[in-house]
């Protein structure tokens, strides 16, 4: 006998050494880190390599990985002349998405599973969401650099300035925080796609495509349009519950795992107050105040505190990202995660393959019309 549960809920679908989220207590782990210590001590090379190895790195292991990862950066021309065929008005995510598929078929090796494709992929992430963010304005993407690090050169490609070492280290710790999470919906269809021995451009071009979902990746965006709308941290507690009188979604609280305070928010909140105008911090600190206990009068019991939704929002916005870069920012995140996860699943691999509960009419005989 098999058992049904709607979207998987409780259900062991893989074995993985890369984290381990704990929801009841709110802790997250990558390899048996914790995730504060590494928002505190370690970058995001720190964080992929581990991913992909499960240990830190040395510092010439480290050095090593930045260097083959600065070697990459380059965007095949059939890349850019696709970003370029774009309509302008093109979703990023769907930029992003073909962006990689070109990458996969223009360059062999970024379609190889194993770390040297790992390599070719995650460098380019960046290179391509920024390359159509260029685009679309009229601009020319910008040559590579070698000599900046992966947030800070992907904010370098965007903008064509060197952020300041705030904003290069608020983006940093982001994308660590958000670099591998369990087994989530992308990371989930990446390594469904792994499973059939597909190339690994297919399974991170699937992460992606679940990760556009608006109930997966989108969220942060919404954030900003609902603090756009409260507008003044002093009409806070007015539009939340008018929000909630309405039945709409309070944006950026509540998550499918954890049943106390999602670990990232808290370090996100502590990281957006060195990015945000002081305005933006104390609006969004006021909306947090008044909204966790306004949804626990609301729908008691269900335990929506923040997640990492909501401050994303700010240490985004705050290093100078458009609201429709967010999504594209954490696909250059959990690239690292997704192809881990690719990784670890064809080195012992057995083709993801679940039952479904068929619920449809019992066998019937056709109708057959006879003729006249």
């Amino acid at each position: 006998m098999t058992t049904f549960t709607k979207g998987l809920q409780g259900i062991v679908a893989a074995q993985t050494v890369k984290s381990l989220v704990m929801g009841e207590v709110g802790r997250l782990l990558y390899a048996g880190y914790s995730i504060r210590d590494l928002a505190e001590y370690a970058t995001f090379e720190e964080v992929v390599y581990l991913l992909w190895h499960g240990e830190l790195p040395t510092p010439d292991q480290l050095a090593d990985l930045k260097a083959r990862l600065a070697v990459e950066r380059k965007l095949p021309e059939v890349v850019v002349a696709t970003l370029h065929a774009l309509p302008t008005d093109a979703l990023p995510m769907d930029a992003l998405r073909t962006g990689v598929s070109a990458l996969g078929a223009a360059y062999p090796k970024a379609a190889q599973v194993d770390e040297a494709g790992a390599i070719a992929v995650l460098a380019r992430v960046p290179g391509i969401i920024a390359a159509f963010h260029r685009v679309r304005q009229g601009l020319e993407p910008l040559a590579p650099r070698a000599d900046l690090d992966y947030a800070a050169h992907y904010l370098y490609l965007l903008s064509g300035h060197e952020p300041t070492p705030a904003q290069a280290r608020a983006l940093d710790v982001y994308l660590l925080l958000t670099a591998d999470h369990g087994l989530n919906a992308s990371t989930f269809t990446a390594r469904v796609v792994a499973s059939t021995l597909s190339d690994l451009v297919s399974a991170v071009v699937a992460g992606i495509g679940a990760l556009k979902g608006p109930l997966h990746g989108g969220a942060p965006s919404e954030v900003v349009k609902m603090l756009d709308e409260i507008g003044d941290a002093a009409n806070a507690e007015a539009w939340l519950k008018g929000a909630l009188a309405r039945g709409e979604r309070i944006m950026g609280f509540g998550h499918r795992v954890y049943r106390a305070e999602d670990p990232r928010a808290d370090v996100l909140r502590d990281l957006a107050q060195t990015v945000a105008t002081p305005a933006r911090y104390a609006l969004a600190r006021t909306t947090e105040e008044y909204a966790i206990p306004l949804l626990e009068a609301h729908r008691p019991g269900r335990k929506l505190y923040t997640n990492v939704e909501f401050y994303s929002a700010l240490v985004m916005e705050g290093v100078g990202l458009p609201a429709d870069l967010f999504t594209p920012t954490f696909a250059a995140s959990r690239a690292a995660g997704w192809t881990a996860h690719a990784l670890e699943q064809v080195a012992d691999n057995r083709i993801i393959r679940p039952d479904a509960d068929y619920i449809g009419p019992a066998e019937r005989p056709y109708p057959v019309v006879e003729l006249v």
